[in-house]
């Protein structure tokens, strides 16, 4: 009998590429959103995790056997995060506790767990790089913490075993995604060709000229469900990132490259795409009413304040994936074709010309 699966966020960058991943080893796959679009393969659920008895309900009739939780809300302080994401988790693991069914839980975070959150990004004493699971916990508050923390009493509780991923920037497609770097990059090169503007790096110094990786979202869903199918891996912590690293100098040519156009050296100076994009609304329904593309929003499709933030980091970025490696774990993806693949998919569905 094939195993059941709950993808909460199916519709995200992560729990997509997770869902894709499921249905195509043959998997019963549950898409939880609270906007469900159609995904081959998935099992809509429509369902607000913040409204316990209505998550409940849409839940009733529902015995994964699997979990994979890759939502979150963002909202204007740390404690809100804290209280609101915690809870979110709390809501889908109690809901499912009548069943019984649950034998394994995966939490997807990320590299904010060494960084800090978003309150105290980057700042403070943080462990050195390369970062490795072994480095604990900052001392400050972070959602990613009490997500945790939510499923490890859970599981306590009621003994499924579980495992938590931590990738790097996610490059993956989705729509009205809150992080997503890939698309917004694609986005702005697009601008920049279409008008004529410079495409100019908009980070640190320290990001462009030292090394960093970053996470194809289906190396994350590949190593999601390595986790949940070997024991070894059962109730432990993973980074999760391409297996290359890169300085941006260098990877902003490649991305230049496939739009053809020329990127601007970098001259020190920051030009964050916040500033750079604040008023181009306007300008991508244009380009999108003239190529006949799928989505005239630009606030649906970039979100320059976060690629900002991973781009303007003054420290240099890597992370080590020995952990899984040494339990088996063997995928591996370039990170250039990462983004030149993305690109080719976002063309192929008319997000971009």
């Amino acid at each position: 009998m094939a195993p059941t699966a709950l993808v909460v966020g199916a519709t995200g960058i992560q729990g997509s590429a997770i869902a894709t991943q499921l249905v195509e080893k043959g998997w019963v796959v549950h898409g939880l959103s609270r906007r469900p679009q159609d995904q081959a393969g998935v099992l809509p659920v429509a369902a607000d995790l913040l409204d316990p008895d209505g998550l409940a309900r849409a839940l009733e009739g529902i015995a994964p056997t699997h979990v994979f939780l890759t939502s979150w809300l963002r909202m204007p302080t740390e404690a809100e995060n804290i209280r609101v994401n915690g809870a979110m988790v709390h809501n889908v693991l109690d809901a499912l506790r009548p069943a019984g069914s649950v034998r394994h839980v995966a939490l997807v975070t990320g590299l904010k767990h060494y960084l800090g959150p978003f309150e105290a990004y980057g700042k403070g004493t943080l462990p050195q790089t390369p970062f490795r699971e072994d480095q604990g916990r900052l001392d400050v508050a972070n959602f990613y913490y009490a997500q945790e923390d939510e499923v490890f009493a859970a599981a306590e509780r009621d003994g499924f075993g579980w495992s938590v991923h931590r990738p790097h920037t996610v490059i993956g497609k989705a729509i009205g995604n809150a992080m997503n770097m890939g698309t917004t990059l694609a986005v702005y090169a697009t601008i920049c060709r279409e008008t004529g503007r410079p495409f100019r790096f908009p980070g640190s110094a320290a990001q462009w000229e030292g090394l960093t990786d970053m996470t194809d979202a289906r190396q994350l869903a590949a190593q999601v469900l390595w986790a949940a199918e070997t024991p070894a891996a059962r109730n432990e912590a993973f980074n999760i990132v391409n297996g290359d690293v890169f300085r941006w100098k260098w990877m902003w040519h490649r991305i230049a490259d496939a739009f053809g156009i020329r990127a601007e050296d970098f001259d020190g100076t920051p030009r964050p795409l916040e500033a750079q994009m604040k008023d181009d609304a306007p300008v991508w329904a244009d380009i999108a009413a003239r190529h006949g593309l799928a989505e005239g929003d630009l606030s649906r499709l970039a979100s320059p304040w976060h690629t900002d933030a991973d781009l303007g980091r003054p420290i240099e970025v890597v992370t080590d994936m020995s952990k899984s490696r040494r339990l088996g774990f063997t995928g591996y993806q370039a990170t250039d074709q990462a983004f030149l693949d993305l690109f080719d998919r976002l063309r192929a569905d008319r997000i971009i010309p």
